[in-house]
């Protein structure tokens, strides 16, 4: 079975829409393209390394694998550019025959079946970046076996949310979290079971 880990730029009202620049994902008019660049941060570096470690393969979105497609196979002899070129990229998308930047497989026409098919198989860990319909498939259905969130701190008051209306309730386990001199933050979670209640006495 496959390990999947999720790493989202998120708000503290919970968007994840176009953290990386303008014209990323307008859609619904989304007009704060690029909200997370001003809070750049050292820590952030760190957590990228560790993310990307160990052999993996990347889980993703067809806005973010074209959004990739144009950078990465560019970027020379960058290590994370080596790593994500050679890694094989997992796609949701309807035009499986225009994956030009290889290796490339379409999740297939039912994405939730796409991924607990991938989460089942044996192979390399993996990686999730942005890709807003696969995150929130992942929460919804209880595939992700670590999130991290890299938190900014705005709040933008609109946008794409990880955890759509209809998420099941379930608790997750902090096993780390980092603060930066920007301002950002770095939760790393894990799930933990589903949500107790209580009264406090």
């Amino acid at each position: 079975m496959r390990k999947i880990t999720l790493l989202e730029y998120i708000s503290l009202d919970g968007v994840i829409q176009a953290p990386g620049g303008p014209g990323e994902d307008s859609d619904a008019g989304f007009p704060y393209g690029g909200w997370s660049a001003p809070f750049d941060d050292p820590i952030l570096d760190e957590a990228v390394e560790t993310a990307h470690a160990s052999r993996f393969d990347l889980l993703l979105g067809r806005r973010t694998y074209d959004i990739w497609a144009g950078y990465w196979p560019h970027a020379g002899e960058n290590p994370i550019a080596v790593k994500f070129n050679g890694a094989t990229k997992y796609v949701a998308t309807h035009r499986p025959e225009s994956l030009g930047w290889g290796p490339a497989e379409s999740l297939g026409p039912d994405i939730v079946a796409g991924l607990q098919r991938l989460k089942a198989q044996a192979g390399p860990e993996l990686v999730v970046w942005g890709s807003s319909s696969v995150a929130a498939a992942l929460m919804e259905h209880g595939l992700a076996d670590q999130v991290v969130l890299i938190v900014v701190p705005v709040i933008l008051g609109t946008g794409k949310r990880i955890f759509p209306e209809g998420t099941p309730p379930r608790e997750l386990k902090l096993i780390s979290m980092r603060a930066g001199a920007s301002g950002l933050m770095i939760h790393t979670f894990e799930p933990a079971g589903s949500l107790r209640t209580g009264r406090y006495t």
